[in-house]
C-alpha cells in the first residue's frame, strides 16, 4: 500500500478545511441529496462527500457505508486532492497503490474509486464527491463531467456554509464561526495536553469615533484594526469578531508570557496604524486574557465568558485610574 503524499501547502489547506466549521457537524440535506443522486446516476453502492483533515477522513454525507471516517493514510481521497483533476482507480485490487488497502482487503472491499476534488476560496482541495463500488469499471467522458457537476454543487454548498461563518466586514471569523473553530481547536488541546490562551478585545471609545466621524469611518477603524491582528498573529490561532467592537483570538500552543509577547506587539503594530490617522482618532483597546484550562473550561463559552470578565475588570480599573 502506498500511504499518500502530503500536499504543497498542507498547513494553509489544513486551515482553510477548519476554517470552513464543518467538520464534526450533523447530516445535512443539501449535501446528502447529491450523494443520494450519485449512487443513482451512476449505479454505484457507496457515494461520499469526504473532507481529508490533518490525520483522518470524514465524511460530511455518506451513502451506503455506515464509517463517519477512516484514516487518512488508508484513505482513496487523500491521494485525489493531490492533483486538480478526477482520481479514478478502475480497478483497486490490481493498483500497487491500494491493491493491499484494508479498504480492499477488507470490508467495504473497493474496487472502483473515482473522486472528484473540492475545492474552497483559497484554491485548496479540502476533500472530494467520490464514487465506489465493489466491482471494476470506468467512468466515460460524459460520466466524468457528470461527476464533475455534481463536485461543482457540492463546492457551492459548502461556500454556502462559510458565508454563515464569516464576518462581512472585516471577514474574520463571526461569532458562530469562531465557537465552532475554538471548539474543535480545543478538544486537540485537550487530547495532546497542548496550552492555550484566549484574548478578549474591546475597542475604548469606539462611539466616539461613530458619533463623531460617522458610521463609515468606524467601519473602517473596524477593519483596521482585524487587519492589524491578522498581521500580528500566526496562520496557526484563531481570531474572530465577536460583533460591534469585540474581537478573540484563540492562541494554540501559547502560555501567558506568548499571550503577554503579542499583546506587546499588538501594541506597536496598532501605533502604526495608527499613525496614519494623522491624529484625526486613535484606535485603543482593552482586553482580557484567559489560560485555558481543562478542568474549568469544559466549553468556549465558559472560556469567552472568563475572558470577557477579565476584559471588563481591565477597562474598569482603567476607568479609575
Amino acid at each position: 500500500m502506498l500511504a499518500p503524499a502530503k500536499p504543497v501547502h498542507e498547513e494553509e489547506r489544513v486551515h482553510a478545511l477548519h476554517a470552513l466549521n464543518i467538520l464534526d457537524t450533523r447530516p445535512e440535506e443539501r449535501f446528502d441529496r447529491l450523494t443520494r443522486l450519485a449512487r443513482r446516476l451512476f449505479d454505484v453502492p457507496i457515494a461520499l462527500v469526504s473532507l481529508v483533515d490533518s490525520d483522518r477522513q470524514w465524511f460530511k454525507s455518506c451513502q451506503g457505508m455506515a464509517a463517519t471516517e477512516t484514516p487518512r493514510d488508508v484513505s482513496f481521497c487523500a491521494h485525489a486532492i493531490l492533483s486538480d483533476q478526477i482520481l479514478m482507480i478502475p480497478d483497486a485490487g490490481s493498483d500497487e497503490r491500494f491493491h493491499d488497502n484494508p479498504l480492499v482487503t477488507g470490508e467495504p472491499r473497493i474496487r472502483f474509486y473515482a473522486g472528484c476534488p473540492l475545492k474552497v476560496g483559497n484554491g485548496s482541495n479540502v476533500g472530494t464527491l467520490c464514487l465506489l463500488d465493489t466491482r471494476p469499471r470506468v467512468l466515460d467522458a460524459e460520466e466524468r463531467g457528470l461527476l464533475l457537476d455534481l463536485a461543482s454543487m457540492a463546492e457551492r454548498e459548502i461556500a454556502a456554509l462559510q458565508l454563515a461563518s464569516i464576518d462581512d466586514l472585516t471577514q474574520l471569523s463571526n461569532r458562530r464561526g469562531f465557537e465552532a473553530l475554538a471548539e474543535h481547536a480545543l478538544s486537540m488541546c485537550r487530547r495532546m495536553g497542548t496550552p492555550a490562551s484566549l484574548l478578549f478585545f474591546d475597542l475604548d471609545r469606539f462611539k466616539v469615533i461613530n458619533d463623531t466621524f460617522g458610521h463609515a469611518e468606524g467601519d473602517r477603524a473596524l477593519v483596521t484594526f482585524a487587519q492589524v491582528l491578522r498581521r500580528v498573529l500566526r496562520e496557526m490561532d484563531i481570531v474572530g469578531r465577536m460583533g460591534g467592537d469585540e474581537f478573540v483570538a484563540l492562541l494554540l500552543g501559547s502560555n501567558a508570557a506568548a499571550g503577554d509577547a503579542v499583546i506587546e506587539r499588538l501594541g506597536r503594530a496598532l501605533a502604526d496604524a495608527n499613525a496614519e490617522l494623522q491624529g484625526r482618532y486613535s484606535i485603543t483597546y482593552s482586553v482580557g486574557r484567559i489560560e485555558y484550562d481543562p478542568g474549568r473550561h469544559d466549553s468556549v463559552k465558559r472560556l469567552l465568558a472568563d475572558a470577557d470578565g477579565a476584559m471588563y475588570a481591565r477597562k474598569q480599573a482603567a476607568r479609575r485610574s
